[in-house]
């Protein structure tokens, strides 16, 4: 959880103050300039209106090389990020022919599955050819393939689950699901930390939505203790069910959930378990099962275990594990699986090879390798961010850890830095986080050698010293980490 200091908080206020003061005297101004020309918009209320359209035009458009960065090649450990130029003001952007190698610390890819794999990618380009690109259908149509029922025959055996049920999309996946489980009558307590796809599949339910403080047991008891108690707005009835919903890994702080904890609440008080394992399926615990098998959880105390395919597994698409009676109803109920076309097989043939390596079904230790280099190459990057003096979220083992550069300011001078220095990194700032605590957020994987990390780490320092954001002192019983860093070349 961040604690932010209170001169940090004051001088990043001071800085978006200034950058609204500036934009407002610049709108003032433009109203004027333009104030005798003609509108095209002929009676019509303008679609853009307001502060995001503020927001988006006088400081996101400022810095929006940092984002949407094209590139040109797999997203591997090193990825060829496409070159882009600009002769307005950042306004509109360019592709250039010209692209930078660069390491990649940035992608979803925990497993090192998104590039070329001797297993892998051999059956990919089988099933695209017999089966082709896509199915064209819904899975109740024609879109329903031997690999489609294949893999949640698989999954539901990896995660320890009965059945399981596939969707095209992850963020589908939790906006399509959640109205299906719950609706009016009903109770979800989100952790006030849950993506945007939980909350916008929460607020679509119809449901009554509390938010407990993140990761926070004894608040999350004391949520369902006074809204059992009161019961239902007006009628204070008792609640037709109660959903608790949590995330393995928060994709934007590192964290894994208090699993045990919050297990324990949900049992006192008789809510179901909705887990959220978009980051941790497949990139934590010892065989890759995620956070039950990493906290010691009892995946069949878990009541819906939701995950996606796009991190660990180097595809697309989500799925939903549960029983099998709660498995049938979404495929009855669910439009998401009705209306939408289904997973393209080759995607599909692509989580199906990635899960037997994991488990050792291709008949090497591969998987295990994978699974134990994630480990040890998120333990030493975080260890080493630390000590050279950033701020970093997270827990052990999390492949995914911000480094907090709060000011608005430091935001484009690290991105930009570190890109100059050919290290690509991922900035994160308002809306996706809140308006205070914009960060850099670190993905690791497992494609990743150790002289890769170390030459991250050197960029990242040399960034930090540059932009000042090293918030903590560095630690000085030992020699300075670049300096050992360098040794170890």
């Amino acid at each position: 959880m961040v604690r932010l200091p209170y001169l940090t908080a004051l001088t990043t206020l001071f800085s978006y103050g200034l950058l609204f003061a500036f934009g407002h005297f610049r709108d003032f101004f433009r109203r004027i300039l333009d104030a005798g020309k003609s509108s095209n918009l002929k009676g019509y209320a303008p679609i853009c209106l307001g502060y995001e359209d503020f927001y988006t035009r006088r400081l996101y458009l400022r810095i929006q090389d940092c984002f949407n960065r094209p590139i040109a090649s797999a997203p591997d450990a090193w990825f060829d990020v496409v070159e882009r130029t600009s002769n307005d003001g950042n306004k509109t952007l360019k592709c250039t022919t010209n692209t930078s190698k660069c390491l990649n610390l940035g992608s979803y890819n925990y497993l090192g599955f998104a590039a070329a794999d001797e297993y892998c990618t051999p059956r990919v380009i089988e099933s695209l050819k017999k089966y082709s690109v896509s199915t064209c259908s819904s899975r109740v149509d024609g879109g329903n393939t031997k690999l489609h029922t294949e893999l949640e025959e698989l999954v539901a055996r990896f995660v320890g689950k009965p059945a399981a049920i596939l969707f095209g999309m992850g963020y589908v996946t939790n906006s399509a699901i959640i109205p299906i489980l719950i609706g009016k009558g009903g109770l979800i307590v989100s952790d006030s930390l849950n993506h945007i796809s939980i909350v916008n599949g929460a607020r679509g339910s119809g449901a009554t939505v509390q938010v407990f403080q993140h990761n926070n047991p004894a608040h999350l008891e004391d949520v369902l203790r006074e809204q059992i108690a009161g019961g239902q707005p007006r009628t204070h009835r008792p609640w037709k069910k109660i959903i608790v919903i949590i995330e393995g890994i928060y994709s934007m702080e590192g964290e894994l959930c208090n699993l045990p904890e919050i297990m324990a609440v949900c049992k006192k008080y008789k809510a179901y378990t909705y887990l959220d394992e978009a980051h941790s399926i497949g990139a934590v615990g010892k065989t890759g099962r995620g956070v039950c098998e990493l906290l010691g959880v009892d995946p069949a105390d878990v009541d819906i275990m939701m995950g996606t395919f796009t991190k660990s597994f180097g595809s697309c698409g989500g799925y939903i594990a549960a029983s099998k009676e709660i498995i049938d109803h979404l495929k009855h109920a669910c439009p998401a699986h009705i209306y939408a076309t289904s997973m393209s097989p080759p995607a599909v043939q692509q989580v199906i090879s990635a899960i037997k390596v994991v488990l050792g079904e291709d008949g090497s230790n591969r998987g295990a390798k994978k699974l134990a280099q994630i480990r040890e190459n998120s333990n030493f990057f975080r260890s080493e961010l630390q000590k050279m003096g950033f701020e970093v979220l997270g827990d052990n083992d999390s492949p995914v850890m911000p480094i907090m550069l709060y000011n608005p300011a430091k935001i484009p001078a690290f991105s930009r830095e570190c890109l100059k220095q050919n290290v690509a990194v991922v900035t994160v700032a308002f809306p996706a986080t809140p308006l205070l605590l914009a960060r850099a957020r670190i993905c690791i994987s497992a494609s990743q050698t150790r002289e890769d990390l170390i030459k991250g780490l050197q960029v990242i320092s040399k960034v930090g010293d540059l932009v000042g954001i090293k918030y903590f002192p560095v630690e000085q019983e030992k020699p300075a980490s670049v300096d050992k860093l360098k040794k170890l070349q």
